[in-house]
This record gives structure tokens, sequence and C-alpha cells, in this order.
């Protein structure tokens, strides 16, 4: 069968929590559940790394506006992972170019990673710290979910993966008012900072 569900599914979800991802398709390997899992990601230095960054995560994930910051931070990072993981999948397949399989699983991680931050930045707009915490909680199952149906049912998988890869485009789209609110809101702050910085003066100097 071809690895391109997989491909797609690992892409979503790396780009929402791409250490969770390496962490449980890791484990999967190593515990014998999956023999499509590559060796790299089952190796015990990257499984300890993944590890420590997902617990990283799981922490910063939860914070008002450090998350936004978090995601900031993974604007590249996520998209990457998503690659590399894609790459690695067909490599062991060998049903997939590992370029194309690279390109598919970084795209759609850049897809759900804006997707996640955009969410984050209208979740931010809300006065309580709960809705971030409940957003956390649910992304990290859903990944974990979603991945872990993948590897005894990978078409499936990627058909609920696109399905909420769209909802959430269209989230984003619906909550667009919010997102502006916090990007102004931010550069208040920045710019306040700044003003603080100088002593209020203005111009500086």
């Amino acid at each position: 069968m071809s690895v391109i569900p997989l491909v797609f599914t690992s892409g979503w979800a790396s780009g929402i929590n791409a250490y969770a991802v390496v962490l449980l398709l890791g484990l999967f390997g190593a515990t014998g559940v999956s023999d499509e899992v590559p060796a790299a990601l089952q190796r015990t230095d990257v499984l300890i790394v993944a590890g420590v960054l997902f617990l990283c995560e799981a922490v910063a994930d939860k914070i008002p506006y450090v998350d936004s910051v978090w995601d900031t931070a993974h604007t590249v990072i996520r998209p990457v992972a998503g690659a590399v993981i894609a790459a690695l999948l067909a490599g062991e397949s060998g049903s997939l170019p590992e370029l194309a399989a690279g390109a598919i699983g970084g795209s759609t991680a850049l897809m759900s990673h804006l997707v996640k931050a955009g969410t984050r930045m209208a979740v931010n707009t809300s006065p309580e710290p709960f809705s971030n915490v409940g957003m956390s909680i649910a992304e990290d199952l859903g990944v974990a979910g979603v991945v872990t149906f993948a590897i005894f049912n990978p078409v499936a998988a990627a058909i609920i993966a696109a399905v909420l890869l769209v909802l959430g485009i269209v989230t984003v789209v619906f909550l667009a008012s919010r997102i502006r609110r916090f990007l102004r809101r931010r550069a208040q702050r920045r710019e306040e900072k700044r003003l603080a910085g100088t002593g209020g003066a203005w111009p500086p100097g």
C-alpha cells in the first residue's frame, strides 16, 4: 500500500505537535507495534529528546500568550519536522520518492501549524486561561488518537486528518477578527515596552 496516507497524517499532526509525532511513531516502532517506522525514529536518544521537548511544549502550550510565542518559534520547526518524518517514512516503504513525501509532509504540517497558531491567537483574546488548557489537551489527544489510528488504518486516518484540517481553516477564517485583535494588542504591548525603555520620549533621543 502507498505510504501517502501515513505521510499526510504525520504531516498534519506534526504541524500541531511534531514532538508528539516523533515520540509516538518511535515508540510504536521500538515496541514492535509497527514495522513501518524508520529506525532513525526508534533511536533511544531521539526518543529521549522528543520526550523532553514534548513535555516543554505541553507546559508552554497551556499558558496564554506564551503559547503564541512558542508557535511563532516553531513556524519553521514544525514544517521541517513534518517533511523529515515524511521523507523517512517514504524511504522506509520505498513506495514514494522521498522528495515528494517531504513536500507533502512539510506543506501539510505548515498548513496545520498556521491553523493552530491562528486559533491560539483568537483564544488569547479571551480573558480566562482555561480555554488555552482545553485547546492544548484537545490538540494533544487529537494528535495521539489520529497518529495511533494511522498505524492501523492509514487511509481512514488520513481522511480524518483532512477533514480536521479543512475545519481548522474554516475556523481560522471565522475567527479572523479575533486574530486581528490579538495582533493589535501584541503590537500595542511592544510599543508600550519600547516607549518605557526610552523614558516615554518621542521621538527617542
